[in-house]
């Protein structure tokens, strides 16, 4: 099966663990994502508000169709506690076509 682009992860950083995990969990019920990882332990250094920042934060990574990625972005600035929160769609070019076919399944 090729996917065409059809599937997307959706890279979004979360200051916890527990913010990243009910977050995730919400995708997923709601259908948003059929799957989420969460990824404990990541460094971030980045400019906010002209100063370097150092922090630590959570990587979630969201399995989902690229039509249901806007709902899916949404609904985590929804969620999240940042102002500004790190949610981007990395295009998956091919993959298991079992894999594939499961993620559709489990999607809205």
């Amino acid at each position: 099966m090729e996917c065409e682009l059809e599937f997307v992860f959706a890279y979004i950083t979360a200051s916890s663990r527990e913010e990243a995990l009910r977050i995730g969990r919400a995708l997923v019920e709601e259908r948003l994502a059929a799957c989420a990882n969460v990824l404990d332990g990541m460094t971030s250094i980045y400019r906010w508000q002209g100063a370097i920042e150092e922090a630590s934060e959570t990587v979630l990574i969201a399995k989902t169709r690229a039509e249901l990625f806007d709902r899916l972005a949404t609904r985590v600035r929804a969620l999240h506690s940042y102002d500004v929160p790190c949610v981007v769609e990395l295009k998956i070019g091919r993959g298991n076509p079992a894999y594939l076919e499961w993620l559709r399944n489990e999607t809205a």
